[in-house]
């Protein structure tokens, strides 16, 4: 039952009270939710309230509904969830993710950047990932990822070689909300260019990301230096 004594308006709650029931795996993916009026009728709301919730969980990505089947749980790895968290596409306009390589994974005590991105107090640990990206052979991209090891506890002993911020956030039940990435030209770092296989200091695009939780805690800063072939790009939609 929700609270109308709560400043936060009903919907929301029921909103969230939903996205907390799917976070725990209750609702899995691919699951069908029970209907409006029963939802409603749980939560007890209005089926307008109940209505409102879910098509805000519908524009965020975490429902979908099929037309005469019924309203679904998405699943987190779909090309629909995937594309939130991932503006270079190929020429088609889907998601150029590629095949993932882990080249280091290490835990150790925030550095002031770290702490300053993702905010993190002074005293909190996280886990540092270096991967490469590639896609029909070549490598495209070379990434620094830092995430809260207080979010992705025992990481380290996972194995995560192959695994995305989306497959990572699904493994340890966590809903991603929204995101910001800055787009800038750096000359490729020895690494990169090494990974790349371009000379050292030519231009690449640079990108810096960070990705919330739904909660609104920061679940990954993302710096990665990539090179785009004639047939990608990179996009934005502009809502």
């Amino acid at each position: 039952m929700l609270h109308e004594r709560f400043s936060r308006p009903l919907y929301l709650q029921a909103r969230d009270a939903v996205a907390k029931r799917i976070a725990a795996g209750e609702w899995k993916p691919g699951a069908v939710l029970p209907n409006e009026a029963d939802l409603a009728q749980e939560f007890s709301v209005s089926p307008g309230t109940m209505r409102k919730a879910l098509d805000l969980l519908k524009s965020e990505r975490l429902l979908i509904r099929r037309q005469g089947r019924g309203t679904f749980v998405n699943d987190p790895a779909s090309e629909d969830r995937i594309v939130r968290h991932c503006n270079l596409r190929d020429s088609w306009g889907k998601a150029l993710r590629g095949g993932i390589r882990t080249l280091e994974l290490a835990e150790a005590m925030a550095d002031e950047l770290e702490r300053a991105r993702l905010q993190l107090d002074s005293n909190e640990q996280v886990y540092r990932i270096r991967r490469a990206r590639a896609c029909q052979g070549r490598t495209f991209m070379v990434e620094d990822v830092s995430l809260p090891a207080a979010l992705f506890p025992g990481l380290a002993e996972r194995n995560v070689g192959a695994l995305g911020l989306v497959e990572l956030a699904q493994a340890y039940g966590i809903l991603l909300g929204k995101g910001e990435e800055r787009v800038s030209i750096v000359a490729a770092s020895n690494l990169a260019s090494e990974a790349l296989g371009i000379a050292e200091g030519s231009p690449v695009l640079f990108l810096d990301r960070v990705v919330c939780t739904r909660e609104g805690r920061r679940a990954e800063w993302r710096r990665g230096q990539c090179i785009l072939a004639s047939q990608t790009h990179y996009a934005v939609a502009m809502n």
